[in-house]
């Protein structure tokens, strides 16, 4: 099992104490959402002028950079956002031949009042010209199952106008379940032969009108995780399971000292317990 997490959840550790927590804590990645502050990654020293000493820090470790997560999203009406987007792309497949990183993730993106076929046809559209980006570095882009494309038959429509060995399926393994009461089984028996990646995180349902739940340590609370985990072991998965820990947008959810170090507790003995 290849554990990771993403800097969303330590958004104030520099690359020192990214590095060696990675290590002390037992993971086999990191993966890039922001760092110190900037979001997209290679404007900073260290993924551009100062890039061989960061290669050097995760050589030395054995960690891989599995994933970098983007801000990429793929509905856009707007011809000068596509044209960022498509820059963006471009930095992080560069970044993709430095790491040996396989994946970058994207988005759906949130498609407000238009009707959903118009949507799909637009992010097909918009798709095309960031898979020829994709093909030349030999990198594959990973939509998350999250916002506006959450549903399983959303993501497989996508899916199956893209039509590239360079497309496939992040499985945000909270949203579809939490947030449009979709069962792991759905998703799978849907998107199962496309899911190449997996982000974690676990939550309860409360009051909160913004968002109807909270989000808490693995475990303690209601998303059926070694339900889903015994899904994607039974299946031949053998990707990385990467711990999503969203610090940077939930401030008071416990420190990534805290989380970190029991999530690769919480996964070892889930592994552990579907063997038995």
């Amino acid at each position: 099992m290849k554990l990771a997490f993403t800097t969303l959840g330590c958004p104030k550790w520099d690359l020192e104490t990214i590095v060696s927590k990675a290590v002390e804590y037992g993971y086999d990645g990191v993966d890039f959402r922001g760092y110190l502050g900037e979001m997209e990654i290679y404007r900073l020293p260290e993924f551009s002028t100062d890039i061989e000493n960061t290669k050097k820090k995760f050589k030395d470790a054995s960690l891989e950079i599995p994933c970098f997560s983007s801000s990429i999203r793929l509905f856009t009406t707007s011809e000068a956002e596509l044209e960022g987007f498509l820059d963006e792309l471009n930095q992080y497949a560069l970044l993709c031949k430095e790491f040996n990183t396989p994946y970058i993730r994207v988005f759906g993106g949130k498609i407000e009042d238009t009707p959903r076929q118009d949507a799909i046809n637009i992010v097909a559209d918009n798709l095309r010209k960031m898979l020829k980006i994709a093909e030349e570095y030999q990198v594959s882009l990973l939509l998350e199952t999250h916002d506006d494309w959450t549903n399983c038959e959303y993501v497989e429509e996508v899916l199956k106008q893209a039509k590239s060995n360079y497309f496939h399926v992040l499985w945000d393994v909270h949203h579809p379940y939490r947030t449009v009461n979709e069962s792991p089984e759905l998703t799978w028996k849907t998107l199962g032969k496309s899911i190449k990646y997996t982000h974690w995180k676990d939550s309860y349902i409360t009051d909160d009108t913004k968002r109807g739940y909270q989000l808490c340590l693995l475990g303690e609370g209601d998303i059926p995780l070694e339900r889903m985990y015994r899904i994607l072991k039974d299946n031949g998965y053998s990707g990385y399971f990467t711990l999503e820990w969203e610090k940077k947008w939930w401030p008071d959810i416990e420190e990534p000292e805290i989380a970190f170090r029991q999530y690769t507790t919480f996964m070892n003995t889930v592994a552990g317990e579907a063997v038995k």
